[in-house]
């Protein structure tokens, strides 16, 4: 009987560490060549598409992930591998508003606001995703986040029908992108889940042209 339990709990231990192996293995052996460090190297699409994140850490200070991936968008749009940007987050509340706090970074940093479209309702990286195909008509983008992100977001995409590359914005080293790198894994193995279940973003909406 001890013998039994002991497997048991084995099986229990090992079945959700093998999950988040193979989703990761999964996701950034489809996605290797897909992403992109260099401006120079990456391929021109007519928009990027940024994911949101908060601007500000708990503490009141900048949040890095923020900096980084509006410095990446900076980049990409100066060196005219973009013409277009897309931003894409959380718009909870009246008092938490990830695309409007990009769009006016943006818009500080050079690029004309006519230029800058907002998906208020990426409340998810496949909420933004599916939204960017079928809410903006879409059918290849240039994804902008921390590398970690833009593979998982390539997998969704084009498992939606997107077509999609990434450009990796900076990313933490150490024990300072630790907790988030740790929260990516288990994103990972919900991506199958996603899958699985056809799960569907939170709204669609009437499409928006991006031009």
């Amino acid at each position: 009987m001890k013998k039994k339990l002991i497997i048991t709990i084995s099986i229990l231990i090992l079945l959700p560490l093998l999950a988040i192996f193979c989703s990761n293995a999964i996701i950034k052996n489809a996605t290797s060549e897909k992403n992109y460090d260099d401006v120079i190297a990456i391929p021109h699409n007519k928009v990027g598409l940024v994911l949101g994140t908060t601007n500000k850490l708990v503490n009141g200070s900048p949040n890095p992930y923020y900096v980084h991936r509006i410095n990446a968008t900076i980049a990409l749009y100066n060196a005219k591998k973009i013409d277009f940007v897309l931003v894409s987050g959380d718009n909870g509340s009246i008092y938490y508003n990830e695309p409007d706090t990009f769009k006016r970074a943006l818009v500080k940093q050079g690029i004309p606001a006519e230029k800058i479209f907002l998906d208020y309702a990426g409340f998810r990286t496949l909420d933004s995703m599916v939204r960017a195909h079928l809410i903006f008509g879409l059918d290849s983008v240039t994804v902008i986040s921390q590398k970690f992100h833009t593979e998982r977001a390539i997998y969704i995409a084009n498992n939606k029908g997107l077509k999609a590359i990434g450009f990796n914005a900076k990313d933490l080293e150490g024990k300072a992108g630790l907790k988030v790198k740790t929260r990516e894994y288990l994103a990972r193995v919900k991506v199958f889940i996603d899958i699985l279940l056809n799960t569907e973003p939170k709204f669609y909406g009437n499409k928006i042209t991006i031009e």
